[in-house]
């Protein structure tokens, strides 16, 4: 995990990847969230799987970039999803009317 308290790992799967995040997605790192996501569908994949089972804290920023992120793979045809959120992760998108959208 790097200083910001944030750390992502990669595993490609036979159809996509998944991204594995650990911590806080905060104001602070949303867009260290963004880059990687953006590099990953740039590096041609379009099925992406983003485990939450450790990401301990969930803000309105990280949201934005979920969605952004949803809404650009739909668009090309592909497909985003959370799996295994944390328990207040869940809470957040819960709260927010996503997890029909983001939890499949």
């Amino acid at each position: 995990m790097n200083g910001s308290g944030f750390d992502i790992t990669r595993e490609e799967l036979e159809d996509g990847v998944r991204l594995i995040t650990k911590g806080h997605i905060n104001a602070m790192n949303a867009t260290a969230l963004q880059y990687d996501l953006e590099e990953t569908i740039s590096s041609g994949f379009k099925n992406i799987v983003l485990n939450m089972t450790q990401v301990e804290f969930l803000s309105s920023s990280g949201i934005r970039v979920i969605i952004k992120t949803y809404k650009t793979l739909e668009k090309a045809g592909g497909k985003f999803r959370i799996e295994r959120p944390s328990e207040n992760v869940k809470n957040v998108l819960g709260i927010t009317a996503l997890e029909g959208m983001l939890l499949k």
